[in-house]
């Protein structure tokens, strides 16, 4: 498999990690917050979510929520390490696939790095894996999930 093919196949294992991490965070702010709606608690996290992996919230739907809602959200990144620390392995395998990505794309996500490992989110002794670990770690766990069927 060419590098070219490999880094979108990465990404959408980063994706996926994503995909749980949102799951799971979305399940602890219901139980955080009972009295919100749903359209809240899914903003909450996806703009959580964005923060961490270092995609912005500037534009786009989540823009104005993100806004009024920094303090919120802060919170509840300096509290990850506590309520996600079961989700810390794969949620440091995929910010530094996507940084190894992002490095083979030409743009420097170091910062994204320095702030998970601020938050406590990064597991700094954990060594880089390798693609191919990534990629079974991310279809097991995904599997065990039931978000990929069939893997």
């Amino acid at each position: 498999m060419t590098e070219s093919a490999l880094i979108p196949i990465l990404r959408e294992g980063v994706d996926v990690v994503k995909l749980i991490f949102f799951r799971r965070l979305k399940e602890h702010l219901t139980g955080q917050y009972p009295h919100r709606d749903p359209d809240y608690i899914r903003k909450l996290a996806a703009s959580v979510i964005n923060e961490v992996f270092g995609e912005s919230n500037a534009r786009g739907p989540l823009a104005s929520f993100s806004e009024q809602n920094k303090g919120v959200i802060h919170e509840q990144m300096d509290s990850l390490s506590i309520h996600m620390k079961d989700l810390q392995i794969p949620i440091t395998d995929a910010l530094r696939i996507q940084f190894l990505c992002d490095h083979q794309e030409g743009r420097d996500s170091r910062e994204v790095l320095e702030k998970a490992r601020a938050l406590g989110l990064l597991l700094p002794e954990r060594e880089v894996p390798l693609p191919a670990k990534f990629i079974h770690m991310v279809r097991k766990v995904g599997s065990s999930l039931k978000i990929l069927e069939g893997s």
